[in-house]
């Protein structure tokens, strides 16, 4: 395998592995209130790296062109988000079905706004931040 395959791999595994870990901190129930709990942080990270494993896993299939549409990508994002965090909570405290369905929703609504914000090294964020910072000098 080439190392620009390996690169690109990684790549997708990290932005797949901080989606659903923030949609997970953010949607388990009391998440603001526990946000310094270190079982909290476990069970968010679990999810997270369980979505990163599964992408990973696509990737050497032929599903793998579904990450090159917006859309797709956040649909899978959010499908694979839903059986990380059904597995993780599984172990722990029973399975929520609506916290599955919230957390890979939001997982995906996360990876459609990164693929947007982010593609093409962040052009648009770069181009607002040159907008902001015009402004403020101009006054």
């Amino acid at each position: 395998m080439s190392s620009e395959r390996i690169k690109g791999k990684a790549i997708l595994f990290v932005q797949r592995f901080w989606q659903p870990t923030s949609a997970c901190l953010t949607c388990m129930p009391g998440s603001l209130m526990k946000i310094t709990s270190v079982a909290h942080w476990a069970i968010a990270l679990e999810t997270g790296l369980g979505t990163g494993i599964l992408v990973l896993l696509v990737t050497f299939t032929p599903a793998r062109r579904v990450f090159n549409y917006r859309s797709g990508n956040a649909g899978v994002v959010a499908g694979l988000t839903m059986l990380g965090d059904a597995y993780s909570h599984s172990c722990h405290d029973g399975v929520r079905i609506a916290e599955v369905f919230v957390t890979g929703l939001t997982a995906g609504a996360f990876a459609w706004c990164a693929s947007y914000a982010l593609e093409d090294r962040a052009r648009r964020l770069r181009g607002l931040w040159t907008r902001v910072r015009g402004k403020q000098l101009r006054s």
